[in-house]
């Protein structure tokens, strides 16, 4: 499984439903579509700034969290970026990998 960071933005319209039926909902409707898609919902939370609302689920692939983001984006309610994380064991491996690169104008 890899683990995904949400971050979802809402229209006006999202801010209204959202006002309507609340926070809780909103939160177990996400976890019931992420659970859908094989996954698991770690966290939600609602913020101030930019971004709205922040979820953090383990999806089984990346086609899974794309769907996801597409599911979201179509509704029209809200809109999201979506973030890959990544462990420390994996990044502990990526610096381990020799890479054949030359930087531009060297």
């Amino acid at each position: 499984m890899g683990k995904y960071l949400f971050q979802a933005t809402y229209t006006s319209e999202g801010a209204k439903g959202l006002a309507r039926v609340g926070g809780s909902a909103r939160r177990a409707s996400i976890e019931k579509t992420i659970a859908g898609l094989g996954g698991k919902l770690e966290s939600f939370y609602y913020a101030f700034g930019d971004v709205d609302a922040y979820a953090i689920a383990d999806l089984p692939d990346h086609e899974s969290a794309a769907a996801f983001a597409l599911a979201v984006n179509q509704g029209g309610a809200a809109s999201v970026k979506t973030i890959v994380l990544m462990t420390v064991k994996e990044v502990d491996k990526a610096v381990k990998k020799a890479v054949a690169y030359k930087a531009p104008g060297r």
